[in-house]
């Protein structure tokens, strides 16, 4: 898994090093090549945009604690992304001002004041929209850790659920083994106690046998 969002992080790179580069030549290119350029610009953009799609749904698959790396590298990529968009959005503003420059001709000149306060509008609107894109980074950015957080809960509640229930199960063998030593240790000291009486009662038989045997003879003796 992580051996495919590393392909696409060498995808991405050489993408926006070749994107960077075009958005700089923008404004010094004219005419038919500038606008060409504007459009390959474009479209390598959205290629770009379409790698980073692919990026987040590799770091989904990644399991939750190998993820945060990937995670903060993909907060990074997009960050980038942003910032190559913003730069592209005042290439174009430069750009469009130039080819309304080119229409309008000498009529231009008169109209001076009007494109000056039409770039000042838009360069508030670009300031605005790379606001809320941050934010917006922002909040999805808290949005997945607050996800990574809770994946991570969960996971250590079930190891926590898991451990009690294999901690529960060694205590009940734990009584089993204690009952069962207790059996044995039972059984050990009847078998014990019998041993013992069987002895004692060998003795006194002994003692028995041999005292009879000995009065036998000692009345044979004298009755002779």
């Amino acid at each position: 898994m992580s051996a495919d969002f590393e392909s696409y992080e060498q995808d991405f790179a050489v993408l926006t090093a070749d994107i960077t580069g075009r958005i700089g030549k923008v404004p010094k290119l004219v005419g038919d090549e500038k606008k060409q350029m504007v459009a390959n610009v474009e479209k390598q953009l959205e290629e770009a945009r379409e790698l980073l799609e692919q990026m987040e749904l590799e770091v989904r698959e990644i399991p939750p604690q190998s993820r945060g790396m990937y995670s903060s590298r993909m907060r990074s990529y997009k960050q980038e992304m942003g910032k190559l968009e913003a730069d592209f959005k005042r290439s174009r503003i430069a750009y469009s001002d130039e080819v309304r420059n080119e229409l309008l001709g000498d009529d231009g000149n008169s109209s001076e004041n009007q494109l000056i306060k039409l770039r000042e509008e838009r360069a508030h609107l670009l300031d605005n929209t790379e606001r809320l894109e941050r934010s917006s980074r922002r909040l999805e950015a808290g949005y997945q850790i607050a996800v990574e957080t809770e994946q991570i809960g969960q996971e250590m509640l079930e190891n926590l659920s898991h451990d009690r229930e294999k901690i529960q199960r060694a205590r009940e063998r734990l009584r089993e083994t204690d009952a069962n030593l207790g059996k044995s240790s039972r059984i050990l000291t009847g078998m014990l106690r019998r041993i013992i009486q069987n002895r004692i009662l060998i003795v006194v038989l002994a003692v028995i046998i041999i005292f009879t045997t000995m009065m036998a003879i000692f009345f044979s003796v004298r009755g002779r």
